[in-house]
């Protein structure tokens, strides 16, 4: 079979087929044949015509078709695949394809699973309905921070700043990406300060607090590390779901903790920053949803991070879409937040949505307690409808923000 035997524009994909929409850019072949190359050396053909090809293997083509300008959809069979292997699906449809030389770019845009194989895997165990539960809060936005400095704080240091994030009105507190065991500030003894820091906090505010602590590591010591967070009373893991991979993920999800799963994304601009080469976060968003995630950042519109406003609107939906039966996930905004953002924010997202600020809640000039106090005023503000210059002449710390970010 030649690359070109792989287009079949007549074909209708079957309810169980995966179908992935590429852009392609060919180089020194029409767009026809390397669509046709994508398709065949994802699924079953190769570069020259095979001997070994039996009549039966022909059944297993993926098929092109459609091609529209450069955007190019494949449906490949479900039996290439196995059942409850994230990393078998990805090393096909997001693997050597990428190294042709005869491609110039390639970018894997979205992909639809067909319900047959998404349920080989748990899924979320919380979504957002299981967050709210847990958190006591069902009628506004959640309102977190990370620690800053991301690195250097010792441990006692790291659990002041948590607790007065809390006192000053965070829901969430959690580790940065980079956070894991150093000796500054040890994994162990990061989890037992932190979170009677946590539990002070809630008993002087009278509200449920959560803290995220960054489990990534090897995949035994993830696992550890869980359960030494479950021991201890926590409730909340984080993990760069990247830089660790889709199947020491899976393996923790598989363990079933009953632990809410944070979903960093760490390192996936490498994938997703060019618009014509590689794979989109609304296709990671995908994956890590079938996997398990309860919460995964996708994005701000505003702030620091690259993506469009349609780009960020495509990863929202990719988490709370109907998929099979698959729990919506809390799309976590994060990235150059700060108080004067949070009507837009609120705007674009709705309530259903963790805003995470770090600089912008210990970059107040009065300190922690006064960001948090500042990040939750405008949230409340933009509920009720007030401005936030109009809430500001009687709450100092948002007057403070709004003065400092223009």
């Amino acid at each position: 079979m030649k690359y070109k035997d792989f287009i079949d524009l007549g074909y209708k994909p079957k309810e169980t087929d995966i179908i992935c929409t590429f852009y392609v850019e060919p180089e020194g072949i029409d767009l026809s044949e390397a669509a046709g190359g994508v398709a065949a050396e994802s699924s079953i053909g190769t570069w020259t015509e095979l001997t070994t090809i039996k009549p039966y293997v022909k059944e297993l083509a993926a098929h092109v078709f459609g091609i529209h300008e450069n955007y190019v959809k494949i449906a490949y069979p479900i039996e290439l695949f196995e059942n409850n292997n994230m990393p078998n699906i990805l090393s096909s449809i997001s693997g050597n394809v990428f190294g042709l030389k005869t491609i110039k770019n390639l970018r894997l845009n979205d992909v639809h699973f067909p319900h047959e194989l998404i349920r080989s895997f748990k899924g979320p165990k919380y979504g957002i309905d299981g967050i709210r539960q847990l958190l006591k809060v069902h009628d506004r936005p959640l309102v977190g921070t990370i620690i800053k400095p991301k690195l250097g704080l010792k441990t006692s240091d790291h659990a002041q700043v948590a607790y007065q994030a809390w006192l000053g009105g965070c829901d969430i507190v959690k580790d940065d990406e980079n956070l894991s065991s150093q000796k500054f500030n040890p994994f162990e003894e990061r989890v037992v300060k932190t979170l009677e820091s946590r539990d002070k906090a809630q008993e002087e505010t009278g509200e449920k607090k959560v803290y995220m602590v960054n489990i990534t590591a090897e995949t035994e010591e993830m696992l550890r590390r869980a359960e030494f967070v479950l021991n201890h009373g926590g409730e909340y893991v984080m993990v760069d779901i990247l830089t660790c991979g889709f199947s020491a993920l899976q393996t923790l999800r598989e363990r079933d903790f009953d632990l809410v799963i944070h979903a960093h994304r760490a390192g996936h601009a490498a994938f997703t920053k060019n618009s014509k080469h590689g794979v989109s976060m609304r296709v990671i968003a995908k994956i890590a949803r079938i996997i398990g995630v309860d919460q995964l950042h996708i994005g701000t519109v505003v702030g620091k991070m690259f993506e469009t406003k349609e780009e960020v609107a495509e990863n929202c939906r990719a988490l709370k879409e109907k998929i099979a039966d698959l729990k919506p996930v809390f799309p976590v905004a994060s990235g150059g937040l700060h108080p004067r953002l949070v009507p837009e924010l609120i705007k674009f997202f709705g309530t259903d949505i963790i805003i995470q600020a770090g600089g912008g809640i210990h970059g107040h000039r009065e300190g922690t307690v006064a960001g948090a106090k500042a990040m939750r005023q405008a949230v409340d503000a933009t509920l009720k409808g007030i401005s936030l210059k109009e809430h500001a002449q009687t709450h100092r710390e948002l007057q403070i923000a709004l003065e400092m970010w223009r």
